[in-house]
């Protein structure tokens, strides 16, 4: 059996079915200022490594892939540890689980953009506690469905929207920080380790030369030939040598701790076996880097999309001015009967239609508005000083590599001029033609000669992975040959 509605519901059903159509056109004046993404003011060119001049507007590419930019130094553990630290590593764990909070609240801000349907229902059964009358329980049923929906009339709901997927993407970009930073801070510590390892192995070999040379200083002493102030300087000079090995070896251990925090074990379950030979290698850095590789940069990218948070923070606070209006349907039925509820007459049905605006608020939403403005103005300086801050790195670092790169040619001349003044010296000694102590200033310098060299050789490959980590994880990049074609697969929805 049909119901049939009376005619004033019937034509406040047909204007709210009216208004429906209207709040969905209207909905899409949004009152948000458009974001733009900036145009940098800084060049396509580093000072230090000439390229193509030019501007581009940003674009971030923190999510592309950068590699395995740690292949670059040829070691097949340092391999192994940086893919332990991708997958153990805490910090990466702790950005990982932002960035999966940060797509649950996107999710969260989409859905408020639907209507929501609630189902509800309920039973009771009820009578006297005592009756002398015969009266007896009764049941009562009810069920409801009720949808309500709030028009969004002016994008605030779409602004949420996109200030939560801002968010998200410059959590995105924290983890691939994190990433960056944990793996960078593998390199370096590795790296260091493995020379801390050819230090050793120099001294231990530069003690059996200290040793020997005491030995020949107790012969010439007993023999009457020298002065004991000779076994003494020697005996010196062993011991000091000792106790820099004593040095090395604790540095040694308290960089095999940090790995092992960093592949996210324990430093008492983590052994790096040493490695005397160990031969470094240093990475070739291109003469001509091009600037958009800065684009890349995890800090970059969340500098950007926090400007495009605050630009959709300001429409927020714009939508505050207008009205809000929300639509409710529902339909509910009562019946003494489980089996009655759904029975056309103990059904009724409400459609509803609310709206409220602000009147006086003392200027609060002004303010609000005007701290909206200010943010993103704050966001804006924050994106320019991170720009520069990150084209200094870079510069700082094809200037260290340059610089040092030279340095080591002229260390490595040193050293072997030293080796050779060692030995002259030492020979010259035992016929007699000097005294030890021109054995010792000899033996001292070509130590030191030898210990820089290989500082120097670390501090190129400290330089190269600054240097990566600066650039966003390395130098090259397929969508760096094809950038049309890359632009098109970059991840971000406001490219």
């Amino acid at each position: 059996m049909m119901t049939r509605l009376a005619p004033s519901a019937f034509l406040a059903r047909r204007q709210l079915l009216l208004a429906a159509p209207a709040a969905v056109l209207l909905a899409g004046c949004a009152v948000g200022p458009r974001y733009m993404q900036p145009a940098d003011a800084a060049p396509m060119a580093f000072k230090e490594a000439p390229a193509v001049a030019g501007w581009l507007p940003a674009t971030p590419g923190d999510t592309l892939d950068k590699g395995p930019w740690w292949k670059r130094f040829d070691d097949a553990q340092l391999d192994t540890l940086a893919e332990r630290v991708q997958v153990n590593n805490q910090n990466i764990a702790v950005a990982v689980a932002a960035y999966s909070q940060a797509q649950a609240l996107v999710r969260e801000q989409r859905a408020s953009l639907l209507p929501s349907l609630t189902a509800s229902g309920s039973g009771r059964r009820s009578g006297p506690v005592r009756s002398n009358s015969g009266t007896s329980p009764s049941n009562s049923f009810s069920a409801g469905l009720t949808a309500s929906w709030d028009a969004d009339l002016w994008g605030r709901l779409r602004l949420s929207v996109e200030s939560a997927s801002a968010s998200a993407q410059a959590s995105q970009a924290d983890l691939a920080a994190a990433r960056l930073s944990a793996t960078g801070a593998l390199a370096t510590n590795y790296l260091q380790l493995r020379a801390t390892d050819a230090e050793i192995a120099l001294l231990d070999r530069t003690l059996e030369g200290y040793e020997r040379s005491l030995t020949i200083t107790r012969n010439r002493y007993q023999a009457g030939i020298a002065a004991q102030t000779d076994v003494l300087q020697a005996q010196t000079q062993l011991v000091s040598a000792r106790s820099d090995r004593a040095g090395l070896v604790r540095d040694r251990a308290v960089l095999e701790h940090a790995i092992a925090v960093l592949v996210g074990v324990a430093p008492a379950d983590f052994r790096i076996a040493p490695q005397a030979d160990w031969l470094p290698v240093v990475p070739a850095v291109p003469l001509s880097l091009p600037a958009e590789l800065l684009q890349r940069r995890p800090d970059i990218a969340a500098a950007e999309r926090a400007m495009a948070r605050a630009n959709a923070q300001i429409g927020i606070a714009r939508s505050a001015y207008f009205p809000s209006l929300n639509l409710t349907a529902s339909v509910t039925g009562s019946a003494s009967r489980v089996g009655d509820l759904f029975n056309a007459s103990n059904l009724l049905w409400a459609l509803g239609l609310s709206a409220a605006q602000t009147v006086f608020d003392g200027g609060a939403i002004a303010a609000q508005v005007d701290a909206a403005g200010a943010t993103y103005q704050g966001a804006v300086a924050s994106y320019r000083q991170t720009v520069l801050t990150a084209f200094q790195a870079v510069e700082d670092q094809l200037s260290n590599a340059a610089a040092q790169a030279e340095q080591a040619v002229l260390l490595r001349q040193a050293s072997e001029a030293a080796d050779l003044t060692e030995q002259q010296i030492l020979n010259r000694y035992r016929a007699g033609q000097v005294n030890y102590t021109d054995v010792v200033t000899a033996q001292a310098s070509a130590l030191s000669a030898r210990r820089s060299l290989l500082n120097a050789q670390l501090s190129r490959q400290a330089s190269a992975v600054a240097l990566i980590q600066a650039l966003g994880g390395g130098w090259e990049a397929d969508w760096l040959r094809t950038p049309a074609a890359a632009a098109s697969d970059l991840p971000r929805s406001t490219r």
